[in-house]
């Protein structure tokens, strides 16, 4: 099989979708790669480096996408990029079709195989190529709320940390999935104080017992929610249903309730995000005000830190790559029902439920 990498046309999108040490993995066993020239330069991968592990340097992504059977690349196609699809096509990457009709109804139009990162989905129900940059998304999610709650944002100037004789700012997350855990973890050693909230009490007893019962743990609701967020100096939203648009958790009204200058970090934005008021911004300009309220909803976080992000992501996603390669996607997805899960769309069908009900189409089944 021909792997084909171009490198990311999305805004501020410096990540690849696999590092050198990846690309030897699939030349050690038979595959050839063709890399688009400098797709690894913003995460600190060199050409000479990749073409030491043995892939065929392109000087544009046309001849990537025509030669190659498989495209890997970390965020969804740009329209930019639809011409560049043929039939049969395998398009292993983040899709969030969800949230993007227009890129579901082209898939569907080119009769590519979409297999998405974050529906590639475990028996046990973990999502283990979402995980790795939510881990990084959460992380970063703190580091984007305290910039949102000084006073060149419009926030109310609370130092995450506060000062000793100031209490700290009150951090409220939203969901206790990989995320909000990340974003415990740093809003705790910030010296916030923190409450989560969730539907999962195994996920609840979980975070308190990692946190060492240093952060409140509430079963969310209509009422602790409202309650929390109407406390909150910042909230951190990381809800999230595999394949499904996110739920909308934070109303307009709800919004208005809220402390003046308050900030809402929204993660769920690349899914629709959780907040009436969230539309999706960029690293460029990240931030706005309404109804009095700083919003952070940029929808790819972590190519804040690339280098990071495409080393932890390659760790994720080389294993079911290399699988796909391997074996095919056919052959793949009948002995890994993790990949079966994470087939979005197949020859001009939707063949995943969450994401065919989101977007008003019809699901048809992948058998």
């Amino acid at each position: 099989m021909i792997i084909g990498v171009p490198a990311e046309v999305k805004i501020a999108e410096k990540r690849v979708a696999v590092t050198p040490s990846g690309i030897r993995a699939f030349v050690q066993g038979g595959q050839k790669v063709l890399i688009q020239s400098g797709a690894g330069l913003g995460s600190g991968f060199s050409n000479e480096s990749y073409i030491q592990a043995g892939a065929d340097m392109r000087p544009d992504p046309t001849t990537v996408w025509a030669d190659s059977d498989m495209i890997l690349k970390v965020k969804e196609p740009l329209p930019q990029e639809y011409n560049l699809m043929k039939e049969d096509q395998i398009i292993f990457a983040y899709l969030h079709l969800a949230a993007d009709r227009k890129l579901a109804e082209t898939l569907v139009k080119k009769k590519v195989v979409g297999i998405a990162y974050e529906t590639i989905q475990t028996d046990k129900g973990s999502l283990p190529l979402l995980a790795p940059m939510s881990a990084v998304a959460g992380r970063l999610s703190v580091q984007a709320g305290a910039y949102c709650l000084e006073a060149k944002t419009g926030g109310m100037g609370v130092l995450l940390s506060g000062v000793p004789g100031v209490r700290p700012a009150y951090v409220v997350i939203i969901g206790a999935g990989v995320a909000g855990l990340h974003a415990c973890f740093s809003a705790v050693g910030n010296g916030a104080r923190v409450t989560i909230l969730d539907i999962n009490q195994e996920r609840l007893d979980y975070i308190n017992d990692v946190m060492r019962g240093g952060v409140t743990t509430l079963m969310s609701n209509e009422g602790t929610l409202e309650e929390e967020i109407m406390k909150a100096d910042l909230v951190i939203s990381s809800a999230l249903i595999p394949g499904a648009t996110t739920p909308k958790l934070i109303s307009r009204e709800l919004l208005k309730k809220m402390k003046l200058g308050a900030a809402i970090v929204d993660i769920a934005i690349d899914q629709g995000g959780s907040c009436d008021t969230s539309r999706p911004t960029t690293h460029e300009d990240p931030t706005y005000v309404e109804e009095g309220i700083v919003h952070y909803c940029v929808n790819n976080m972590p190519a804040a830190v690339p280098r990071t992000s495409t080393m932890a992501l390659t760790n994720a996603t080389l294993p079911y790559a290399l699988e796909i390669a391997n074996l095919g996607y056919q052959k793949a997805m009948k002995e890994n029902p993790a990949i079966a899960r994470g087939i979005n769309v197949i020859k001009g069908d939707v063949v995943h439920k969450a994401v065919a009900k989101s977007l008003g189409l019809p699901c048809v089944s992948l058998s």
